[in-house]
């Protein structure tokens, strides 16, 4: 599945999530956000987000996942190899489904998938 078809299909399933980029290295792969310079903006805080994170780590493991909540919402940064997703979501979402749904978003992509339940069987198991 590509980036932006992945993110139309998080958008679908997600009533949580509010914005998303999809960023591979340095480059804006997709956005729900019409405007380019603010996807542009959110990629690049996102970039940030996960960097400070890992930084912070020091010698531990790689980080998976980042979540950072706030009053009016929260923001979501989710790694799968090369591919970063980031998202915003209306105060107090349900953690785990979003990062779920993140993760499957990607998984999609990665797998090429036009399916999202397609991979979500194969890792949880399943045979496609």
């Amino acid at each position: 599945m590509d980036p932006a078809d992945a993110l139309a299909e998080l958008k679908r399933i997600s009533s949580q999530i509010d914005r998303a980029v999809i960023v591979r290295g340095d480059a804006l792969e997709a956005a729900t956000v019409a405007d380019v310079e603010v996807a542009r903006r959110m990629a690049a805080a996102a970039r940030r987000l996960w960097s400070a994170a890992d930084d912070a780590r020091g010698e531990r493991p790689a980080l998976v996942q980042v979540e950072v909540g706030a009053p009016d919402g929260s923001v979501f940064a989710v790694r799968d190899g090369e591919l970063l997703i980031a998202a915003t979501t209306a105060p107090d979402p349900s953690v785990g489904l979003v990062l779920y749904d993140l993760k499957m978003c990607l998984r999609s992509i990665a797998a090429g998938v036009d399916d999202p339940a397609e991979t979500a069987a194969g890792s949880e198991g399943g045979t496609a």
